[in-house]
């Protein structure tokens, strides 16, 4: 079950976004409901992924390698390095998000959490899995996490190579001061870290995102996500 969700989470995302078959079923169902029948499938399929995972977990799972206490004492730090780049790539306007793309007609410029990466969102999510499919060690978890590690970072490639095709120069001027993978663009010079323009708000609601998750991350998925929570 678990790995069938996973499949089909993979299709969506690689056999229809991105592809010439999105392209012919916008222009037979028009944008926006291409774009709500779309998120409509991604929500269902991630349902069904958290489902497969709890049985799989739980009734058909074996375990490869546990590195006890160590690993998950590094959760706080990398759980809220994660949860920084999603939070604020979600808040933050961004030309490689859906229906955005005219935003550098107007900020041709990386600011913010741009400055760092151009794909906030997807580095979150990669941050995430990674650190979940190494710490946990068991095969229904290596399913899980490296679904969503897969299809995240081939997404950043995927997107910067769309956005090349329908934007052109004005795409190739966005990437000469950006970078993919966080932090290059500055540590090469091409770009600085501006905190203002990130703000203090989106530090705090992280926080509040993380209080959050660590409290539902037991009933959620059946585990304690900190040390010491189950004593």
């Amino acid at each position: 079950m678990l790995l069938s969700a996973s499949a089909l989470f993979v299709a969506l995302h690689s056999l229809i976004s991105g592809t010439p078959l999105r392209a012919r079923l916008v222009r037979a169902l028009g944008p926006r409901a291409y774009q709500g029948a779309f998120s409509l499938a991604s929500l269902a399929a991630l349902g069904f992924i958290v489902f497969g995972y709890r049985r799989a977990f739980a009734f058909d799972n074996v375990f490869y390698w546990h590195f006890g206490t160590p690993p998950a004492a590094l959760s706080v730090p990398v759980m809220l390095t994660a949860l920084f780049f999603v939070v604020a790539g979600l808040s933050s306007p961004n030309p490689t998000s859906v229906g955005q793309e005219k935003l550098l007609a107007s900020a041709p410029e990386p600011r913010g959490i741009q400055r760092v990466t151009r794909h906030p969102f997807l580095w979150g999510v990669i941050v995430w899995s990674s650190f979940h499919l190494t710490v946990n060690g068991d095969r229904a978890s290596l399913a899980l996490f490296a679904t969503f590690l897969v299809v995240s970072l081939v997404g950043t490639f995927s997107i910067d190579q769309k956005r090349a095709q329908d934007l052109g120069e004005t795409w190739s001027s966005y990437v000469a001061q950006s970078s993919n993978l966080p932090f290059a663009a500055i540590a090469t010079g091409k770009n600085r870290f501006v905190f203002s323009e990130i703000g203090l708000g989106r530090v705090l609601a992280t926080l509040l995102v993380f209080a959050a998750i660590v409290s539902i991350h037991p009933w959620l998925f059946g585990a304690y996500p900190l040390p010491g929570m189950d004593d």
